[in-house]
């Protein structure tokens, strides 16, 4: 049975062998190793920081009524935090609206003016007051004609007079009441209606925004790192609720020596890796140039900003894969120019222990005669075997990057297809 098995094995491995055999070397497409000057470069082991942190808390004193998040939830801007109670100033704010209510009906009234009925009203009352006057004034006439003959004492006549005074005064009083509601209310009547609208709507925004407050709310797209209530919770104007970071991008803080902090500036591409994550690599940029050095280590804090790569986009298990805290290294470049070995950053193999290239070894001669594409990655009509040769990668310059490791000038390399390939692979 032994021998058989073996048998077995042995013919699956010639049919395999056989099967790669009549599937023919494998389309790739190569560039050339290149030997050019490039920027002289210093590592420097930094910590990776959250592109923005915020210890959120309190505006307004109040019992926490609910606490919906856990340390390590992914939050976006605007999502409650916490929520106090609101029973007493919601009441407030009925109230405040209410007299608002009231105070716009009144200015809407005076804005209006009288109504088409009571400037009947005021004219009727008008005519009526002229109608009694002229009664009292043709009962004064009689009167005097009469006292002139004898038929009226003085006394008589002088109490006809006041009644007939007193009917003028109903009437200019009639007169002026109309002439009042066809001008309708006085402009100060107005303004002053409008200024006791604009301090109750005052009145009722400054709720409102008292209201907002109540809910305390993420002010960006972020994690919640630290939670510092809980539900029932009494807490006052301060008092923190929870710290949030954002780590969509993140900072690898490091601290360059005085004597390289020239050679940095703001937009400098940096190569950064993360021991931690299988030496990832990910190029970023510097952000910020801190232009205050540590007096005892005389060195400038510099942050770089890379993207964090995103295990899970789902909002709810959203997983950032560089967390903060992480130790990190960056290649930094801070000195002048020298040569270096070049090659395109498509050739690289990551995801080992280290990165890797695969090296086309010639099988016929001449591969390198239709080459001259000077690192830009070319068709090959030609065949060869390919070997993986371990690198480390040094300063970046557009999408050629520095490499060091057993590779030589001229050397010839996978930069389409070397996903797929095995050591000693024909091509």
């Amino acid at each position: 049975m032994t021998i058989r098995f073996l048998v077995l094995i042995s013919a699956t491995v010639l049919l395999n062998c056989d099967a790669h055999a009549q599937q023919g070397p494998a389309p790739v497409a190569v560039s050339v190793v290149q030997l050019a000057d490039v920027d002289a470069v210093q590592s420097y082991i930094g910590t990776v920081t959250a592109s923005r942190s915020s210890s959120v808390g309190s505006a307004v004193d109040g019992r926490v009524q609910s606490f919906p998040i856990n340390e390590g939830d992914y939050v976006t801007k605007g999502q409650p935090l916490a929520q106090l109670l609101t029973e007493t100033i919601n009441l407030e704010l009925e109230a405040a609206q209410a007299e608002l209510l009231l105070k716009k009906h009144d200015l809407t009234e005076l804005e209006n003016g009288a109504r088409p009925e009571e400037l009947a009203a005021a004219e009727a009352r008008k005519r009526a007051a002229k109608a009694f006057h002229d009664f009292r004034i043709a009962q004064l006439n009689r009167a005097k004609h009469l006292f002139e003959k004898g038929a009226f004492n003085e006394e008589e006549l002088h109490e006809i007079e006041a009644e007939a005074e007193a009917a003028l005064q109903v009437f200019r009083q009639g007169e002026e009441n109309w002439k009042l509601v066809v001008a309708g209310p006085r402009a100060e009547k107005i303004l002053q209606a409008k200024a006791r609208f604009a301090m109750q709507d005052a009145i009722v925004r400054n709720l409102q925004s008292r209201v907002r407050k109540y809910t305390i709310v993420a002010p960006f797209d972020g994690f919640v790192i630290a939670e510092h209530t809980e539900q029932g919770e009494w807490i006052k104007q301060g008092d923190l609720v929870a710290d949030v970071v954002a780590l969509d991008e993140v900072d690898v803080l490091v601290n360059i020596r005085e004597s390289q902090v020239a050679h940095i500036r703001i937009g400098l591409e940096v190569a950064v890796e993360i021991p931690a994550l299988s030496d990832l690599r990910i190029t970023g940029k510097v952000s910020s140039i801190v232009p205050q050095a540590d007096l005892r280590a005389r060195s400038f804090p510099v942050k770089v900003r890379i993207t964090n790569p995103i295990l899970d986009n789902s909002t709810k298990n959203r997983v950032p894969m560089i967390k903060a805290g992480m130790i990190a290294r960056a290649v930094v470049p801070t000195g002048a120019k020298r040569k270096g070995l070049l090659i395109s950053k498509d050739a690289l193999v990551l995801g080992g222990p280290s990165p890797t290239v695969f090296v086309v070894d010639a099988t016929v001669p001449d591969i390198n005669d239709p080459i001259a594409g000077k690192g830009s990655a070319i068709a090959s009509t030609k065949t060869g075997k390919v070997r993986p040769v371990p690198v480390k990668m040094g300063s970046s310059d557009g999408r050629l990057i520095e490499v060091t490791g057993q590779i030589k000038v001229g050397a010839v390399v996978v930069v389409r297809g070397n996903e797929r390939l095995r050591p000693g692979q024909d091509v």
